[in-house]
């Protein structure tokens, strides 16, 4: 087989221009247009996102109200926890309670937690409590608890004074400070969500600690 320089020098250009012209193609065929495929299908998702992009955009201002009314829906949770809350803080509603007291100036001097009575939202937890103090000082005190955020119902109501504590059903007879009037017993009752059933209440007694 001749070799390229022993062919005329027109023909040698003639051979090196077809196979640069091959190459080329090769190149093309093999290369560029696989990379051109590729931007190609690129340029194709780019297209579809910015598309879907452009559709969302549309949803914005829907989605900040969506935003907001999530927000605000988690602040009506919170206010209805502070008005319902679940069980476990029983011992803050006695805490709440005798906050209230001292603020009126009476004494609690028990809590005897009662059956509770279960509905389909909510748990009904009575206690009955036992108070004692000046008149206008206990009217005080369950005029304060009427206006707590937290739900508190007082019913049955029983009010005699301090010479004849048993008359109000009370379980004990103390030493009253000068200026208590009255005693009383009614029953507080407090209301718990029941997301997290616990078992039915057992009646108890629990005492807190007054003058004596």
């Amino acid at each position: 087989m001749a070799n390229l320089t022993d062919l005329p020098e027109a023909k040698q250009w003639g051979v090196i221009a077809g196979m640069a012209l091959l190459l080329t193609l090769a190149a093309y065929f093999g290369v560029f247009r696989s990379m051109s495929t590729a931007n190609e299908a690129d340029a194709q998702k780019l297209q579809t996102k910015m598309a879907e992009n452009a559709e969302l955009e549309r949803y914005r201002p829907k989605l900040v109200q969506i935003e907001q009314q999530i927000e605000n829906l988690k602040l009506q949770l919170a206010i209805q926890e502070r008005i319902v809350p679940d069980e476990k803080e029983a011992d803050k509603f006695m805490r709440m309670m005798q906050g209230e007291a001292e603020k009126s100036g009476i004494e609690i001097r028990r809590y005897t937690s009662m059956p509770t009575s279960t509905r389909e939202f909510y748990t009904e937890v009575p206690f009955e409590i036992e108070v004692d103090g000046p008149y206008y000082s206990l009217l005080n005190f369950f005029d304060r608890v009427a206006h707590l955020e937290r739900i508190i119902n007082i019913s049955g109501l029983a009010m005699t004074t301090v010479g004849k504590p048993m008359d109000a059903k009370a379980k004990h007879t103390y030493q009253y400070a000068p200026g208590e009037s009255v005693v009383a017993t009614c029953v507080a009752t407090t209301f718990f969500s029941h997301a997290q059933q616990g078992p039915a209440g057992k009646p108890g007694l629990r005492t807190v600690a007054g003058r004596h």
